[in-house]
């Protein structure tokens, strides 16, 4: 399969496949890193499309440079490469994993198409419901201005209060989501939730997790793939 290595105004970024007017842009979720779609593209290419991957702030080649993986960071950085891609490609879908999903709902006025798995779908929610499992309050929060949590995230009253002022865009798109039974980061009746509010596709696979890593679960990461690209 075709591999270049580019940078898009100095974003590190990975585009599979021969050339095409259709694409897909792949994001990875918090620890990935770019080059995580050419699982997909594999799956892609062959139907005919390109697959475009970038490094969010502070992951990839651009750890260790001081930067932060926040919305107000990650939003324009995708919108940056969403202009790359609307001037090659006639059509633009999305493929994205976790909170890369919710950065993409932050950037894209709408993809033509939208695979997502194990979405981030409201990160309010998400921020209140570690700080409760971090034994703090929304009051402490704001007093203190960040709590670091015992499971190794640090909580922001700047982040918190930025989530709640700029909320996703609604996607009137097909979107097609895969969820994992056992997600402790999105509630499941939130995902049904907004499955509801877009007539969107949820596939539950009930023994999958957040992030799907075991062999049963990559496998059918990647039937679920070929069935909805």
């Amino acid at each position: 399969m075709k591999t270049e290595r580019l940078r898009i105004g100095g974003i590190p970024a990975a585009l599979y496949g021969e050339p095409a007017d259709r694409g897909y842009l792949f994001l990875h979720g918090q620890m990935g890193h770019k080059e995580e779609a050419e699982t997909f593209a594999r799956t892609a290419c062959p139907k005919g499309y390109q697959v475009l991957s970038i490094d969010l702030p502070a992951h990839g080649e651009r750890r260790d440079r001081g930067e932060e993986l926040a919305p107000w960071t990650a939003a324009p950085d995708i919108r940056a490469a969403l202009d790359w891609a609307g001037h090659r490609w006639k059509s633009i879908s999305l493929r994205a994993n976790s909170i890369g999903a919710y950065f993409a709902m932050l950037a894209f006025d709408a993809p033509d198409r939208a695979l997502l798995v194990s979405p981030i779908l409201d990160m309010e929610e998400l921020i209140l419901t570690m700080l409760s499992r971090a034994g703090a309050t929304e009051g402490q929060l704001r007093e203190r201005g960040e709590i670091a949590a015992p499971f190794g995230q640090t909580l922001s009253w700047k982040y918190l209060c930025w989530v709640r002022a700029h909320p996703l865009r609604d996607w009137t798109c097909p979107v097609r989501i895969l969820y994992g039974g056992r997600d402790d980061m999105t509630a499941r009746r939130t995902v049904e939730a907004y499955v509801r509010r877009h007539d969107a596709r949820l596939t539950v696979m009930e023994e999958g997790e957040h992030w799907f890593h075991t062999p049963g679960q990559l496998a059918g990461l990647r039937g679920w793939e070929e069935m909805e690209t």
